[in-house]
């Protein structure tokens, strides 16, 4: 069993150690925004670490089997038995372990650091960070919320379709108007879609967040914002979630609304042929229920306060609660809104061969922006660009160089086009030119061994195993056709001059005719 007190003297060497090497990876200069999105992901790693054991060393200082206590007291006596058992212990245990290393903390403190990355793959470096991004992400500089814009498109009621630009435009709004989505009616936003629509919403800004700013602390914002919704709906100052209005009510001058069924109706005529429908009838047993024990809930307790009113007890509390933490995150991330209005107006206005460039090269502008004013940089700085994991979205095949291959010549080769080979066990080569090569190759040929027909000139451009036993059934047939015709039209004489096929002089000789 280890020493407690040698436990925590050890704990604190690593918070301490763990410190400095947070402040290192601080203190860095970094020129992307890529590196500094990874270099804050192994800051926050660090910072883990460091609260996991400043727990651990908390509740060893409590003490609460006494074991600290004691240690303590078996080490306070004047005999030094204690010591030289402890002594025998730790010989023992390097004569066991030899090759045991002196410092294991230190392998952990440079994984952390990224010291050993020439040890393991560049790919795997890089992907840990790349992953966490789509594409119109761009590490953190835009938003995408593309699945958004299209569930708001698709609430029902809406009245008209919105374009992706103005939907950014709406959530930018919340910075003046304070509430989320305030031109919208009260029927859509009490609808379950909505609610869906919200927490979807809600979900993606709170991953985004944690993504782009790993130091801080999004969960704690967000639990403190929950309190802070939850007495302003105590008090009643949430308004806008409460019940729908009244079956049979015009909302404004488009039609009639049934709460129960949460569906609006164009005509008065449409809606009383509804209220004898059976959904509606059960609908609406189904609210005169909930109302029930609402009411009974909202009941005055026994230290004399009185209830709240009955819609506070809504159904709508949590898309209620959703839009209110919404707007708390949004507040943030209203420049990066503008960011990407900008981005998607910019990207309307190119060409589709200047999106192609960009897709296969979007940090090019970035690098030749920081390569202009730092004349006097550092060449590691430079070689550590040079180093970083090549960007290849269409998956192009890589050149000599190790880079990939121009996107024309991809297109020249056909190297875009799949070709699959039956007999190959369904393997796909792309391009013409390595569909070719493949019949001469050990696989292609084990295939044809495997179903016992000769890899042959024959055979080539066939990769259907069906294709293949026909033809060579085929083969076959034109082989016997070939042997019945050489047998017919050679000619034999025989010693008085007659002249016969080869066939019936064979037959006559053998039956002693000539």
């Amino acid at each position: 069993m280890d020493s407690v007190i040698e436990v925590q003297r050890q704990t604190h060497e690593e918070i301490e150690r763990l410190e400095r090497a947070a402040a290192t990876l601080l203190s860095q200069p970094l020129t992307t925004r890529r590196l500094q999105i990874k270099n804050e992901h192994k800051v926050g790693t660090v910072l883990d670490r460091i609260r996991d054991r400043a727990s651990t060393l908390h509740s060893s200082y409590l003490d609460d089997d006494n074991t600290r206590h004691a240690e303590t007291t078996s080490l306070s006596t004047p005999d030094f038995t204690e010591f030289y058992a402890r002594l025998k212990k730790i010989r023992e245990y390097h004569l066991k372990y030899p090759d045991q290393p002196a410092d294991p903390f230190e392998l952990e403190l440079a994984g952390l650091m990224g010291e050993d990355e020439d040890l393991l793959d560049v790919g795997e470096n890089e992907d840990t960070v790349a992953l966490l991004f789509s594409g119109e992400e761009s590490f953190g500089r835009y938003l995408d919320l593309y699945q958004s814009h299209s569930a708001y498109n698709n609430l029902k009621n809406l009245p008209r379709h919105i374009s992706y630009v103005q939907y950014l435009d709406i959530l930018a709004k919340i910075k003046d108007d304070g509430v989320l989505h305030a031109d919208l009616a009260q029927d859509i936003k009490l609808t379950k879609d909505f609610e869906n629509y919200i927490t979807n919403l809600y979900n993606y800004l709170v991953s985004f967040s944690k993504r782009t700013q790993p130091l801080v602390d999004i969960d704690t914002q967000q639990r403190e914002a929950e309190k802070r919704f939850e007495q302003l709906w105590n008090e009643g100052q949430i308004t806008g979630w409460g019940e729908a209005p009244i079956n049979g009510a015009a909302n404004g001058s488009e039609g009639v609304y049934c709460t129960a069924c949460q569906k609006m109706y164009a005509k008065q005529t449409v809606y009383d042929a509804h209220l004898k429908s059976k959904k509606h009838i059960k609908a609406a047993a189904h609210q005169d229920a909930s109302k029930v024990s609402a009411d009974a809930s909202s009941t005055p307790k026994s230290n004399g306060h009185a209830s709240l009113p009955p819609h506070r007890y809504s159904k709508h509390y949590k898309a209620a609660l959703t839009s209110h933490l919404i707007i708390d995150i949004l507040y943030p991330l209203i420049p990066t809104i503008a960011e990407t209005k900008s981005n998607v107006e910019r990207r309307f206005a190119l060409t589709a061969r200047e999106r192609e460039m960009e897709a296969e090269e979007p940090d090019m502008a970035n690098a030749q922006n920081a390569a202009q004013p730092t004349t006097t940089a550092a060449p590691a700085e430079e070689e550590a660009e040079e180093e970083e994991r090549i960007y290849n979205p269409l998956k192009l095949p890589l050149g000599w160089d190790g880079k990939p291959i121009p996107y024309w010549l991809y297109k020249l080769h056909g190297l875009g086009v799949e070709y699959r080979c039956e007999i190959c066990s369904d393997a796909v080569y792309m391009g013409r030119k390595n569909f070719e090569r493949h019949f001469q190759e050990s696989r292609h040929a084990f295939g044809m061994r495997a179903l016992g027909l000769p890899n042959t000139k024959h055979f080539h451009e066939i990769t259907r195993i069906e294709d293949a036993l026909s033809l060579a059934e085929k083969l076959k047939q034109e082989g016997r056709q070939e042997i019945f015709q050489n047998e017919t039209m050679e000619e034999m004489e025989d010693e008085e001059g007659n002249v016969y096929n080869r066939k019936t002089y064979e037959d006559l000789k053998k039956q002693g005719i000539i």
